[in-house]
């Protein structure tokens, strides 16, 4: 599967969007009580197959006023729903919660749309079709399409982010890939807080910390939200203010790693990167991990290997990367965190420790 992402125009006609995703919430927060009330009277979990059945009797008696959404969008809410709790169980997440109205962010369109060039139509059900015929109401909505999509559409979804503006996702099953020539040579990286990566070259990229550049910004916003009444007109425009400034900062670091990924995958054939404990170095050293977003790192990285055919490899959270003597592979268990620069005892080779590390890492791949 590709994603593509295109901003979706300002227009009036996009309260129509608003309005169905505070009607998934209520959805959302209708089936997931319910799944509550199943548990506790039967003691197992209900799962989208009797959920879906029930939906059906609601559009007909109590909840007609939903029955205006696509159905197959509706029923991917109860999906999401049955997929929270699967992975739930499974111990890969929490445990599904309740979505404030405008916190429920996205709804799957499998039917009930059309794609142009640059625009999309949603076909909606008539407002107060109580006779439940095929009566629609179809709008077009236009897009900025700034790149064409490839291959089959799967589905597309609509995305309302913080800023409250809207976004189409183009989902396809496109496989192409973009192969690059080769070069003969492969790297190890290591991450680290003071220098991004380090490379088993030698090199050392160090990250712009585009957060950290923002904090005086930020800090001013967060005082004007403060000052302001709590639900009026110029405490959401506070928050909005705040909202756009913690994008741009995403999308910044965003097209900062997109290039470095890019760059490396046009110079090494295989990469090698160490499985690290996010969660864990984010409760040690907290926003400064966040500001690096090393994980997102290595996503872009592994997309990028995968559409140019380049080798992507990770050695697990364990493997002893920083002690061995990348020379002789003897153990220095007297280094400490504040040693950046050591010297073997047994062969004498003094190491950099990053770039130590980086050699052990490609080596342990």
């Amino acid at each position: 599967m590709r994603t593509y992402k295109y901003k979706i125009r300002t227009h009036s006609k996009n309260k129509r969007l608003g309005n169905m995703l505070d009607d998934l919430a209520d959805v959302h927060n209708h089936f997931l009580k319910l799944e509550k009330r199943y548990y506790r009277l039967y003691g197992k979990y209900a799962g989208r197959y009797r959920l879906q059945p029930h939906l059906t009797k609601l559009l007909k008696t109590t909840k007609r006023h939903w029955a205006w959404i696509p159905r197959d969008t509706l029923d991917a809410a109860i999906i999401r729903i049955h997929d929270a709790y699967q992975r739930f169980f499974a111990g890969n997440g929490g445990i599904p919660k309740p979505k404030r109205t405008h916190r429920y962010r996205s709804a799957k369109f499998q039917t009930g749309y059309k794609l142009e060039n640059g625009r999309v139509r949603i076909s909606f059900k008539s407002w107060g079709d109580e006779s439940h015929a095929l009566k629609f109401n179809r709008i077009w909505y236009s897009f900025h399409q700034h790149r064409g999509w490839h291959g089959t559409v799967r589905y597309v979804q609509i995305l309302r982010d913080s800023c409250g503006e809207y976004w189409l996702y183009v989902v396809t099953d496109d496989i192409s890939t973009e192969p690059l020539s080769e070069t003969g040579e492969s790297v190890g990286i290591d991450f680290g807080l003071k220098t991004f990566l380090t490379l088993s070259t030698g090199e050392k990229i160090t990250a712009p910390e585009f957060l950290k550049q923002s904090l005086k910004h930020l800090r001013k916003l967060n005082k004007s939200v403060s000052r302001k009444v709590r639900g009026s007109g110029n405490w959401y425009r506070a928050i909005r203010q705040l909202a756009r400034l913690y994008r741009k900062v995403a999308h910044q670091r965003l097209d900062w790693q997109w290039k470095l990924a890019t760059a490396l995958c046009r110079r090494f054939d295989a990469i090698t990167t160490e499985n690290l404990n996010i969660d864990g170095m984010k409760r040690l050293w907290g926003r400064k991990v966040s500001d690096l977003a090393f994980y997102q790192f290595v996503q872009l990285l592994k997309f990028k290997c995968q559409k140019h055919k380049r080798q992507f490899l990770q050695v697990g959270q364990w493997t002893p990367t920083t002690s061995p003597c990348s020379h002789c592979g003897h153990q220095n268990e007297k280094l400490s965190l504040n040693d950046r620069q050591w010297t073997c005892t047994k062969c004498g080779t003094h190491h950099d420790r990053d770039i130590n590390a980086a050699i052990n890492i490609l080596r342990a791949a």
